[in-house]
């Protein structure tokens, strides 16, 4: 579902800078951290969105862990887990083209402000190949903002020169397996005797 997740987010953002006029941005989903090895040749002149952090949500830990099955039994699952993902998207662009990782960097926050939900049910249709689109996958981004002293740490852990970036936060990705742990009938109705308390 990580994976999905973040080529949605590629798709929606290709098929934005083509409706543009910018056809020659390429956008991938790779490692930055990557960029100053031998790994990472193919990392220069793109649009690099990386993975830089997953965050559960604490808020939704209390969710039920029984559900009725058609046959009338209850079923017992583990609680799915709910992350936040922290996407770093890069412009990895310099010497002379500074100014194109720029205005590129522009583009992108224009486009994650104008659509800030993405799912399955409203994308565009991507390329097929690359994964197929859980129906359940739904999740919202929103602009996250590092002080200097973050920045720093960030781009040290990386391990590589700050390139043009910005930060969002990816909210909800849920992941479940759909495990039956148990089964047991349900409790429909409660007898008591209250006449022979209160004797």
């Amino acid at each position: 579902m990580i994976d999905q997740a973040l080529l949605l987010l590629k798709t929606e953002l290709v098929a934005y800078l083509a409706s543009k006029g910018d056809n020659a941005a390429n956008v991938i989903v790779d490692n930055i951290g990557l960029s100053e090895t031998v790994s990472g040749s193919s990392l220069p002149d793109n649009i690099i969105i990386t993975l830089v952090n997953i965050e559960e949500e604490s808020t939704l830990k209390n969710q039920a862990a029984v559900q009725r099955s058609p046959s009338g039994l209850a079923q017992y699952e583990n609680q799915p887990i709910n992350l936040n993902l922290y996407i770093l998207i890069t412009c990895n662009y310099f010497s002379d083209n500074y100014m194109l990782a720029l205005k590129r960097l522009s583009m992108v926050i224009r486009f994650l402000q104008s659509k800030s939900n993405f799912s399955a049910a409203n994308t565009i249709n991507g390329d097929p190949t690359e994964t197929e689109m859980s129906e359940e996958l739904n999740f919202n981004l929103e602009l996250f903002t590092l002080s200097f002293e973050q920045i720093n740490y960030l781009w040290g852990s990386l391990g590589g020169r700050q390139a043009p970036f910005v930060m969002y936060k990816l909210r909800l990705v849920t992941l479940t397996e759909h495990v039956i742990v148990r089964e047991a009938p349900l409790i429909e109705e409660i007898e008591t005797n209250l006449s022979t308390i209160f004797k």
